[in-house]
Protein backbone atom coordinates (compact mmCIF):
# COMPACT_ATOMS: atom_id res chain seq x y z
CA UNK A 1 0.00 0.00 0.00
CA UNK A 2 2.74 2.40 0.89
CA UNK A 3 4.64 1.32 -2.18
CA UNK A 4 1.54 2.18 -4.34
CA UNK A 5 1.44 5.69 -3.23
CA UNK A 6 4.98 6.51 -3.16
CA UNK A 7 4.97 5.05 -6.67
CA UNK A 8 1.81 7.63 -7.32
CA UNK A 9 3.72 10.25 -6.14
CA UNK A 10 7.11 9.64 -8.46
CA UNK A 11 4.81 9.71 -11.10
CA UNK A 12 3.29 11.95 -10.02
CA UNK A 13 6.61 14.43 -10.07
CA UNK A 14 7.62 12.82 -13.45
CA UNK A 15 4.60 14.30 -14.98
CA UNK A 16 5.81 17.57 -13.12
CA UNK A 17 9.35 17.65 -14.50
CA UNK A 18 8.49 18.57 -18.00
CA UNK A 19 6.77 20.95 -16.65
CA UNK A 20 8.47 22.72 -14.54
CA UNK A 21 11.62 22.38 -17.56
CA UNK A 22 9.45 24.27 -19.54
CA UNK A 23 8.85 26.94 -17.28
CA UNK A 24 11.86 27.03 -16.30
CA UNK A 25 13.02 27.34 -19.75
CA UNK A 26 10.25 30.15 -20.55
CA UNK A 27 11.38 32.23 -17.77
CA UNK A 28 15.54 32.07 -18.58
CA UNK A 29 13.56 32.74 -22.47
CA UNK A 30 11.67 35.65 -20.16
CA UNK A 31 14.77 36.86 -18.90
CA UNK A 32 16.81 36.90 -21.45
CA UNK A 33 14.51 38.51 -23.61
CA UNK A 34 14.47 41.68 -20.79
CA UNK A 35 17.97 41.69 -20.55
CA UNK A 36 17.71 42.24 -24.33
CA UNK A 37 15.13 45.02 -24.01
CA UNK A 38 16.69 46.51 -21.47
CA UNK A 39 20.24 47.02 -23.82
CA UNK A 40 18.25 48.06 -26.38
CA UNK A 41 16.64 50.75 -23.73
CA UNK A 42 20.32 51.47 -22.62
CA UNK A 43 21.38 51.86 -26.69
CA UNK A 44 18.54 53.75 -27.20
CA UNK A 45 18.87 56.69 -23.94
CA UNK A 46 22.88 56.87 -25.26
CA UNK A 47 21.53 57.35 -28.98
CA UNK A 48 19.26 59.97 -27.02
CA UNK A 49 22.16 61.45 -25.33
CA UNK A 50 24.14 61.52 -28.45
CA UNK A 51 21.82 63.67 -30.22
CA UNK A 52 21.22 65.40 -27.42
CA UNK A 53 25.15 66.61 -27.40
CA UNK A 54 24.94 67.14 -31.24
CA UNK A 55 21.87 69.40 -31.33
CA UNK A 56 23.28 71.43 -28.10
CA UNK A 57 25.90 71.65 -30.41
CA UNK A 58 24.42 72.76 -33.12
CA UNK A 59 22.57 75.41 -31.28
CA UNK A 60 26.10 76.78 -29.82
CA UNK A 61 27.12 76.68 -33.59
CA UNK A 62 24.22 78.91 -34.66
CA UNK A 63 24.22 81.31 -31.62
CA UNK A 64 27.83 82.11 -32.49
CA UNK A 65 27.19 82.61 -36.39
CA UNK A 66 24.45 84.48 -35.46
CA UNK A 67 26.60 86.75 -32.96
CA UNK A 68 29.60 86.82 -35.74
CA UNK A 69 26.25 88.39 -38.39
CA UNK A 70 25.12 90.72 -35.75
CA UNK A 71 28.73 91.62 -35.22
CA UNK A 72 29.61 91.75 -38.78
CA UNK A 73 26.20 94.21 -39.69
CA UNK A 74 27.10 96.58 -36.19
CA UNK A 75 30.45 96.94 -37.71
CA UNK A 76 29.55 97.55 -41.48
CA UNK A 77 26.48 99.89 -40.18
CA UNK A 78 28.92 101.77 -38.22
CA UNK A 79 31.60 102.26 -41.11
CA UNK A 80 28.84 103.30 -43.21
CA UNK A 81 27.53 106.13 -40.51
CA UNK A 82 31.11 107.02 -40.41
CA UNK A 83 31.45 107.94 -44.23
CA UNK A 84 28.73 109.82 -44.19
CA UNK A 85 29.53 111.89 -41.20
CA UNK A 86 32.47 112.54 -43.11
CA UNK A 87 31.24 113.72 -45.79
CA UNK A 88 28.82 116.12 -44.08
CA UNK A 89 32.30 117.21 -42.45
CA UNK A 90 33.77 118.24 -45.46
CA UNK A 91 30.32 118.98 -47.77
CA UNK A 92 29.78 121.40 -44.38
CA UNK A 93 33.63 122.69 -44.71
CA UNK A 94 33.42 123.62 -48.26
CA UNK A 95 30.29 125.31 -47.60
CA UNK A 96 31.99 127.31 -44.92
CA UNK A 97 34.67 128.47 -47.18
CA UNK A 98 32.85 129.59 -50.20
CA UNK A 99 30.80 131.58 -47.62
CA UNK A 100 33.88 132.97 -45.82
CA UNK A 101 35.24 133.90 -49.88
CA UNK A 102 31.95 135.55 -50.69
CA UNK A 103 32.29 137.69 -47.42
CA UNK A 104 35.52 138.29 -48.29
CA UNK A 105 34.84 139.43 -51.57
CA UNK A 106 31.49 141.33 -50.77
CA UNK A 107 33.94 143.25 -47.61
CA UNK A 108 36.36 144.26 -50.88
CA UNK A 109 34.18 145.61 -52.80
CA UNK A 110 32.75 147.14 -49.96
CA UNK A 111 36.18 148.65 -49.28
CA UNK A 112 36.23 149.87 -53.08
CA UNK A 113 32.90 151.61 -53.11
CA UNK A 114 34.14 153.06 -49.78
CA UNK A 115 37.50 154.52 -51.50
CA UNK A 116 35.50 155.67 -54.35
CA UNK A 117 33.01 157.74 -51.86
CA UNK A 118 36.05 159.74 -50.38
CA UNK A 119 37.40 160.42 -53.18
CA UNK A 120 34.12 162.03 -54.48
CA UNK A 121 33.78 163.53 -50.94
CA UNK A 122 37.11 165.07 -51.24
CA UNK A 123 36.59 166.60 -54.78
CA UNK A 124 33.42 168.03 -53.91
CA UNK A 125 35.10 169.71 -50.64
CA UNK A 126 37.44 170.80 -52.90
CA UNK A 127 35.25 172.01 -55.36
CA UNK A 128 32.97 173.67 -52.86
CA UNK A 129 32.70 177.83 -52.25
CA UNK A 130 31.48 179.40 -49.57
CA UNK A 131 28.62 181.96 -50.44
CA UNK A 132 29.29 185.38 -50.04
CA UNK A 133 27.74 187.71 -47.29
CA UNK A 134 26.38 190.03 -49.96
CA UNK A 135 24.06 188.30 -52.45
CA UNK A 136 23.97 189.19 -56.16
CA UNK A 137 21.92 191.46 -57.61
CA UNK A 138 19.31 189.61 -59.75
CA UNK A 139 20.22 191.58 -62.96
CA UNK A 140 23.95 191.23 -62.44
CA UNK A 141 22.65 187.40 -62.27
CA UNK A 142 20.83 187.65 -65.33
CA UNK A 143 23.29 189.31 -66.99
CA UNK A 144 25.72 186.66 -66.83
CA UNK A 145 25.97 184.15 -69.55
CA UNK A 146 25.31 180.68 -68.95
CA UNK A 147 28.01 178.15 -69.91
CA UNK A 148 26.60 174.48 -70.57
CA UNK A 149 27.77 171.84 -67.95
CA UNK A 150 30.04 169.82 -68.18
CA UNK A 151 30.63 165.88 -67.81
CA UNK A 152 32.90 163.63 -66.28
CA UNK A 153 33.48 159.42 -67.33
CA UNK A 154 36.80 159.43 -66.42
CA UNK A 155 38.03 159.42 -70.04
CA UNK A 156 39.50 162.68 -69.60
CA UNK A 157 41.97 163.36 -65.59
CA UNK A 158 40.53 164.79 -62.73
CA UNK A 159 42.74 168.05 -63.13
CA UNK A 160 41.67 168.77 -66.56
CA UNK A 161 37.88 168.24 -65.88
CA UNK A 162 38.36 170.37 -62.17
CA UNK A 163 40.09 173.28 -64.01
CA UNK A 164 37.44 173.38 -66.82
CA UNK A 165 34.38 173.30 -64.27
CA UNK A 166 36.02 175.98 -61.75
CA UNK A 167 35.75 178.21 -64.97
CA UNK A 168 32.28 176.76 -65.60
CA UNK A 169 31.03 177.43 -62.02
CA UNK A 170 32.63 181.00 -62.15
CA UNK A 171 30.74 181.97 -65.40
CA UNK A 172 27.76 180.62 -64.15
CA UNK A 173 27.77 182.21 -60.91
CA UNK A 174 26.66 178.86 -58.84
CA UNK A 175 27.11 178.76 -55.07
CA UNK A 176 28.54 176.29 -53.14
CA UNK A 177 25.63 173.88 -53.07
CA UNK A 178 24.75 174.40 -56.54
CA UNK A 179 28.01 173.57 -57.37
CA UNK A 180 28.01 170.53 -55.79
CA UNK A 181 24.50 169.27 -57.36
CA UNK A 182 26.18 170.20 -60.59
CA UNK A 183 29.36 167.86 -59.94
CA UNK A 184 27.37 164.87 -59.48
CA UNK A 185 24.61 165.43 -62.13
CA UNK A 186 28.14 165.73 -64.12
CA UNK A 187 29.35 162.12 -62.99
CA UNK A 188 28.92 159.72 -65.95
CA UNK A 189 29.34 155.88 -66.50
CA UNK A 190 31.63 153.87 -63.83
CA UNK A 191 32.15 157.72 -62.23
CA UNK A 192 28.55 157.71 -61.06
CA UNK A 193 28.73 154.39 -59.49
CA UNK A 194 30.23 155.67 -56.50
CA UNK A 195 26.93 157.62 -55.91
CA UNK A 196 25.06 154.60 -54.51
CA UNK A 197 26.51 154.35 -51.36
CA UNK A 198 26.04 158.11 -50.38
CA UNK A 199 22.83 159.08 -48.72
CA UNK A 200 20.73 161.23 -50.78
CA UNK A 201 20.29 164.28 -48.79
CA UNK A 202 24.11 164.52 -48.51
Amino acid sequence: MVNTRSQTKMAENSDLLPLLAEMKKSMEKGQEEMEKGQEKMKKGQEEINKRHEEMKKELEMGQEEMKNLIRAEKEEMTAHVEIQVEEMKEHVNRSIGKVEEDVQGAKTEIDEVQGKISVLEQRISDLEIRPNNIPASPELMYSRPIVKSLTFDGQTSWTVFKTQFDVVSSTNGWTGPVKASQLVASLQGTEAEVLQGIPAEK
